[in-house]
């Protein structure tokens, strides 16, 4: 597994970008860290990356919506979107902004070396869960498309939805429905 030789991680959290990029820089990747758009943005006039590491929420910044200014700056450039807030929701809207890959977190180098790896077209599709989610779980997943959809307005969400902001911004504010197995 190889990683991109010129790596651009763009998160809000600065310890775990500390710890990523001395970890990326231990395997000989030059790496440049940002904390948010307006400056990862400006970073790529400088700095030609061949990978970006993304976050889903960068404060005030939404990473779904970065997507797309970060690939007209840099086209060539494979971005892996990384979130603690994992959901299938998610997953299919940055694929379709053009992200290369998605990524909960936690991950350790290996995952992310993975995640920039281009896909085997002789890998067989993935196997179908054996049970369905949740109905708990589709109802999470809903809430986050939704508010995708909404470009991470809660009020307009709220609305679309039919609930009461406070209730929307109370689930959203909980961690994903894990599945139990029984």
């Amino acid at each position: 597994m190889s990683l991109p030789a010129r790596m651009l991680l763009v998160d809000d959290d600065l310890a775990f970008c500390q710890v990523l990029a001395r970890m990326l820089a231990r395997r000989g990747v030059e790496v440049q860290a940002r904390h948010d758009a307006a400056s990862a943005l400006a970073a790529l006039e400088d700095f030609a990356a061949d990978g970006i590491v993304l976050d889903l929420k960068l404060g005030a910044d939404n990473g779904l919506l970065l997507i797309h200014d970060l690939r007209a700056r840099c086209p060539q450039a494979r971005i892996v979107l990384a979130t603690g807030y994992a959901s299938i929701a998610t997953a299919v809207d940055a694929m379709r902004r053009g992200a290369w890959n998605y990524l909960p977190k936690p991950f350790d180098i290996d995952a992310l070396a993975q995640a920039f790896e281009s896909p085997s077209p002789q890998a067989p599709p993935p196997e179908p869960p054996a049970e369905p989610p949740s109905l708990r779980r589709q109802g999470w997943e809903h809430m986050q498309r939704v508010l995708a959809e909404c470009g991470g307005n809660v009020s307009a969400a709220a609305r679309m939805l039919g609930v009461d902001r406070r209730t929307l911004q109370r689930k959203l504010a909980k961690r994903p429905v894990r599945e139990r197995p029984e």
